[in-house]
């Protein structure tokens, strides 16, 4: 039975950095990272501009920055920095002329400098940074990707034998039921069946060779995009640092102590700034976007069979009265996990051994009571009986 608490944190392990394809996040950081100097040169020249503006204006371009900055690539200490701008803008009446040609004449041209040095171009390829991680992260994770597509095809060719055998078995089942079948055409189920058993446990087989093979290469892939990963991390430390050295720069300008109530604002600011971390911030990159993040590594998934929805409201009540009820019950044992979807069903795990009190009804459910005494209903095919 599907299990949406299962399958909601399947859907986060494979957006993963381990899965094919996921590093692009962390290759397109670069991108994101040369937009952000653009967008921190773009706030601060129109800070510049409101420097020169009344209380009224600085609370506008607060206001309107606010709402940019949530949209940007920036994260962690670094954006709660910038956002600290604004709000001790909103508690401001006034800045003093010179503050606006400092910000752009000093810290947007340093910050439009350094940018041109740190993001060289790549003839029809974007950032040269850009093009070489995406080249060794796909050239890293190529042949562990083959791999993993492999895998999923026996995957997908043992659990379609896995069907096959269940339909042979059932079809051998009702032949072997059947009084008036011929003992040739039983043979043939019979046959039918072995081909289909047979067919499974080679499918198996290429399954679990499968798995093996990506489970042996998966430290070495580990290994060489967790390499490449490092040396994307650095080049975005140098950035966070530069970028704090720039906020403090700026704070220096904006610090204007000519009464206490502005010097309180900007000692605050201070402290923010002073809290911008690299480590921290690379740390919640790489739990977020990188390594750190959890991954679905491949396993063997178990074929369970497909279980029929118990139509109570058509239930023939005199049917369900003329099945024999067995005296004292029949120990079977569970094959499969099973949770009941309705209150009259029963639940239980693999292994589990409990009575069968009623026989198979024709939707092919049995009436059962567990070892703590519930009562109730339950696929036929998930379980067998105990010799």
């Amino acid at each position: 039975m599907a299990n949406p608490q299962r399958e909601a944190l399947e859907d986060v392990k494979k957006q993963s950095f381990w899965m094919p394809g996921n590093f692009v996040r962390t290759v397109q950081r670069t991108d994101q990272s040369f937009q952000a100097c653009n967008d921190i040169v773009a706030c601060f020249a129109e800070r510049a501009k409101v420097e020169k503006q009344y209380a009224q204006q600085l609370s506008q371009w607060s206001n309107k920055w606010k709402s940019i900055v949530d949209s940007r690539p920036l994260y962690g200490s670094l954006m709660r920095a910038w956002q600290c701008f604004f709000t001790s803008t909103e508690r401001l009446s006034a800045l003093h002329s010179s503050i606006s040609q400092s910000l752009v004449e000093e810290e947007g041209e340093r910050v439009k400098t350094w940018q041109k040095e740190t993001f060289p171009k790549k003839l029809f390829c974007g950032f040269k940074e850009s093009y070489d991680n995406r080249t060794s992260f796909s050239r890293a994770q190529k042949p562990w990707s083959k791999k993993l597509q492999k895998l999923e095809k026996a995957r997908v060719a043992y659990h379609k034998s896995c069907q096959r055998e269940q339909v042979a078995l059932d079809k051998e089942k009702q032949a072997n039921e059947n009084s008036e079948m011929s003992e040739e055409k039983k043979q043939k189920h019979s046959e039918a069946r072995e081909k289909a058993t047979e067919e499974k446990e080679k499918a198996r087989d290429q399954y679990e060779k499968g798995l093996e093979e990506v489970t042996s290469y998966t430290p070495r892939y580990m290994e060489e995009m967790e390499a490449i990963f490092e040396q994307s991390q650095e080049e975005e430390r140098k950035r966070i640092n530069f970028l704090k050295q720039v906020f403090l720069s700026i704070h220096r300008h904006l610090d204007i102590t000519n009464n206490e109530s502005v010097k309180a604002v900007y000692s605050e600011l201070h402290q923010t700034l002073m809290s911008i971390d690299e480590q921290d911030d690379l740390k919640w990159w790489k739990n977020n976007n990188g390594p750190g993040m959890p991954t679905d590594w491949p396993k063997i998934d178990e074929w369970v069979p497909p279980v029929k929805k118990l139509k109570r409201k058509k239930r023939d009540r005199k049917g369900k009265e003329s099945r024999p009820v067995m005296i004292g019950g029949v120990k079977v044992r569970a094959l499969y996990d099973y949770i009941g979807e309705e209150g009259d069903e029963l639940s239980f795990k693999t292994g589990e051994v409990f009575l069968k009190v009623e026989e198979e009804d024709d939707q092919g459910w049995c009436r059962g009571v567990l070892s703590e005494g519930k009562e109730g209903f339950y696929p036929a095919n998930y379980v067998e009986v105990v010799e």
